[in-house]
């Protein structure tokens, strides 16, 4: 009889524990399956900011490459003078012609005479410069720098015409050529044909 009832016991304690080691079997999953999904979502959570941080190191890299360059055209121009670059842009365009033999500089002072050829001309009001070809038909083109990257360009003729060839005296033909200046602002350009350009410049006294 009492084998039975300690028999008995043993079956019920089993029953009682057997629901409870399953539980914990079952919470030990969970655990392990909750640990799986956090380190999964923190990789993907790591993913875009590894590519953030790609984007900027590119777009760091590319500013980087854009400065150097920047810094080899202005390391190209270094060794000429302001004078010189500005000759060559202004050439380069208003006439645009690259195929010149040389390019000449011709410097006026204000009070001289916008038609040296007549004396019924006027007076420049300002110094002026004349870039020319070699050739009349090279182009010709007169002007004065403002100092802000804008010049004021004289529409000064390539050959001056007679009295007969106009309606007007000398006089009021050059006045109107005074009074009807542009201003124009010159664009850099590209460096390589500025220096070719400045290569071919010959200053005139």
């Amino acid at each position: 009889m009492k084998k039975t009832l300690v028999s008995i016991i043993i079956l019920i304690t089993m029953a009682l524990l057997l629901p409870a080691c399953n539980d914990g079997a079952k919470q030990n999953d969970n655990n392990e399956n909750t640990a799986i999904e956090e380190r999964e979502n923190a990789g993907e959570s790591k993913s875009p900011n590894k590519k953030e941080d790609n984007s900027e190191a590119r777009a760091e890299e590319d500013e980087n490459l854009n400065n150097q360059s920047n810094k080899s055209d202005d390391n190209a121009l270094s060794k000429y003078s302001t004078d010189e670059i500005e000759f060559a842009r202004v050439w380069l365009q208003i006439v645009g012609n690259q195929e010149i033999k040389e390019l000449k500089i011709r410097h006026t002072s204000a009070g001289e005479q916008v038609n040296p050829y007549d004396d019924d001309s006027v007076d420049y009001p300002e110094d002026v410069i004349t870039l020319e070809g070699e050739m009349m038909a090279d182009g010709i083109v007169t002007y004065s720098g403002n100092g802000d990257g804008t010049i004021n360009l004289y529409n000064i003729p390539s050959h001056w015409p007679s009295h007969e060839q106009i309606d007007v005296s000398m006089e009021e033909y050059t006045e109107d050529i005074i009074k009807n200046t542009e201003q124009i602002y010159i664009e850099t350009g590209k460096d390589e044909e500025v220096i070719e350009l400045i290569k071919k410049l010959k200053i005139q006294s």
